[in-house]
């Protein structure tokens, strides 16, 4: 007779429903009964976990695509999305991370051939307000930007943060004093600035001006190594990428902007580097394999040419343009020798042939300059 009483398993929808009534109780409950209130948030966290299992698979089974759809539905049908993101700070640590996994899956997520996580944002797209100011909460600031990286998938949702204020804000974000939130910060500005072309290359043409302002005082020129270094090889991924090729020929022309890039290609050595910096580059260099000596630590920062070859691939760019303006003809004509000099030993670690073709090319360039009258 007990089989006839066994509880019915909960269904995909059944959970969501029920996760949702969890954070709700979670809202409001500020003055319930301490012990009644770790009971529910206890069997939230579960909750998550196994919406989490839902979408991911676990180690028995592979995720059900018809189990997932009715997962997604359900979850974007009564805004759970927007309970379980205003929630986060309630939740334990391990919660949080399923949570994020959560959030991030949903946006991938397809229910009758249609990502309708993207409708969803763009009729809340105030949720993006939440997740990007995430970035000013120590604690929040990991789980808020991964779920943000995951919503500027939608081209609509990266237009939105591209359009917006909070664009400026990136620029302190990647600088923040925390190393984890600035790496991450500067992965979802990377993301913001490479996925969509279109949209991409639309927003850096309206924005032009004060974009580059930005990017060459508080990155280029920044004095954080690292900084500097992620900062013009981003430089170079949005102007070597062909739907960029009007902003491109814009930067290409301008004086100040190759002071700065002759200022980053004589860079060898990194006297003024932060404590996180040398140790975070101690750590790439050896992969934790080996232990931490100063004198490798040095050896490194002497031996490293990365922001001279990220440099080189947006200075290149510069002597390649056929149509360059007086000034920036006068200026590589006055530099010509120390440029020529440069890079007749100029290197990279390993053998590269694009490289070298490269800098072939630009040695070509340079050396056959003639003075132009200015206008």
């Amino acid at each position: 007779m007990k089989g006839l009483f066994k509880s019915k398993p909960r269904t995909p929808v059944d959970i969501v429903r029920q996760t949702r009534d969890l954070i709700i109780y979670a809202n409001r409950s500020a003055d319930v009964r301490e012990s009644k209130r770790e009971d529910k948030m206890a069997e939230l966290c579960k909750n998550i976990r196994e919406l989490k299992s839902i979408l991911y698979g676990n180690s028995e089974s592979e995720p059900v695509s018809e189990a997932c759809a009715q997962l997604t539905a359900e979850f974007f049908r009564e805004n759970t999305l927007r309970l379980l993101i205003t929630c986060l700070p309630k939740l334990n640590l391990e919660a949080r991370k399923d949570a994020t996994q959560v959030v991030a899956n949903l946006q991938r997520q397809q229910v009758h051939s249609k990502l309708i996580a993207s409708d969803y944002l763009e009729a809340n797209i105030d949720l993006l307000d939440i997740l990007i100011a995430g970035y000013e909460n120590t604690d929040m600031a990991l789980h808020y930007g991964a779920m943000l990286r995951e919503c500027i998938r939608h081209q609509s949702v990266a237009r939105y943060v591209l359009e917006s204020q909070h664009m400026k804000k990136f620029f302190d974000y990647i600088q923040l004093p925390n190393f984890d939130i600035a790496a991450d910060a500067a992965a979802t500005f990377k993301e913001l600035l490479t996925r969509h072309k279109s949209t991409v290359a639309e927003f850096l043409s309206k924005n032009y001006d004060w974009f580059f302002a930005e990017y060459n005082s508080k990155l280029l020129e920044s004095s954080n190594y690292i900084t500097r270094r992620q900062a013009v090889k981003l430089l170079g991924d949005i102007l070597l990428d062909r739907s960029n090729s009007v902003v491109m020929t814009r930067y290409v022309s301008s004086r100040e902007n190759l002071r700065i890039l002759m200022n980053l290609l004589r860079v060898r050595y990194f006297p003024r580097m932060h404590v996180e910096d040398i140790f975070y580059l101690a750590y790439q260099k050896l992969q934790g394999t080996e232990p931490v000596t100063f004198d490798k630590i040095s050896l490194h920062m002497e031996s490293s040419k990365s922001i001279q070859i990220e440099a080189f691939h947006v200075f290149k760019l510069f002597a390649a343009n056929q149509n360059k303006p007086p000034d920036i003809v006068s200026i590589l004509v006055a530099n010509r020798s120390k440029l020529l000099r440069l890079f007749a030993d100029f290197k990279t670690d390993k053998e590269d042939e694009q490289f070298e073709a490269d800098k072939a090319q630009v040695v070509k360039e340079i050396a056959g300059l003639e003075p132009r009258d200015r206008p």
